[in-house]
């Protein structure tokens, strides 16, 4: 894959780089030339304290501009749809908690670019808060697609709302999740969990304006310890906000009903 690049394009965001998605390289009169003239779709994050927006991935795909491989399956050459990506760092709106991004539909060019797809989300701002080797792990994205192919992360797993005007809201619960593990060297990360998947996909090709606001719990934190040795019987356990702890072996991630649960019932009695 090549070196990101710095670019100059002319998007209402500030974009840091293309990113070339084909595995094969874009000759000049390939390159991305997004006309906003010929709309856009509005991308918002609300943003918890303590979390940050994540930068914005963009991917445009050509029907015109092909690439050729080799099928593995049975050694015949074969052709598919280029890709090419834009990475956008979304700005915050003054005096708010609100980050936004506008990315053009139509991605120009002689490939006659369309977008495909966008991904986008929040996590941890400061990691370091947990300790100095505590790094960003997984949780807070959604990835949203316009047209019939499916995104880097797979296929939609949700059902898109979008209003009559073409607006798509999405309202999701998070909890901290610190995971520490010990086999093959330790290291812990801090998460985002939800009841949904690590990423949440919807198709909404009508959608031309995208509100995130995720509901953040900072101070219901689950702990997930790794044994340190691998041996039967042994399991990872949860330590849940509530004091109580247990194996999730079906879910391996905390369960979302008893986070809500302990929340609930601690705000009830206060």
């Amino acid at each position: 894959m090549p070196r990101l690049k710095q670019m100059s394009l002319p998007m209402p965001a500030a974009i840091l780089a293309l990113l070339l998605l084909s595995g094969c390289h874009l000759t000049r009169n390939q390159a991305l030339s997004p006309k906003p003239e010929a709309g856009t779709v509005k991308v918002t994050v609300k943003v918890p304290e303590e979390l940050a927006a994540k930068n914005m991935q963009v991917i445009y795909r050509s029907t015109k501009c092909t690439t050729t491989y080799w099928s593995t399956l049975d050694w015949e050459k074969r052709t598919r749809d280029s890709y090419a990506g834009l990475e956008l760092q979304p700005v915050r709106r003054p005096g708010t908690n609100v980050y936004e991004a506008t990315v053009a539909v139509n991605g120009g060019g002689a490939c006659r670019w369309k977008l495909s797809n966008v991904t986008f989300g929040v996590k941890y701002g400061d990691p370091s808060r947990f300790g100095d080797d505590v790094r960003f792990g997984m949780g807070g994205n959604v990835v949203v697609m316009f047209d019939e192919t499916d995104s880097a992360h797979g296929g939609a797993n949700s059902e898109p709302s979008v209003s009559a005007e073409g607006v798509l809201s999405v309202k999701q619960n998070y909890y901290p999740w610190l995971m520490e593990w010990f086999i093959g060297g330790h290291r812990k990360t801090i998460n985002l969990t939800t009841d949904a998947d690590i990423y949440i996909k919807y198709r909404a090709p009508n959608a031309r304006a995208i509100h995130f606001e995720p509901i953040f719990h900072p101070g219901f934190l689950t702990l997930s310890v790794q044994p340190k040795m691998k041996r039967e019987g042994s399991e990872t356990i949860f330590y849940y906000p509530d004091g109580s702890s247990r194996p999730e072996p079906y879910l391996d991630k905390p369960r979302f009903k008893t986070l809500q649960d302990i929340r609930m019932a601690t705000e009830a009695s206060h």
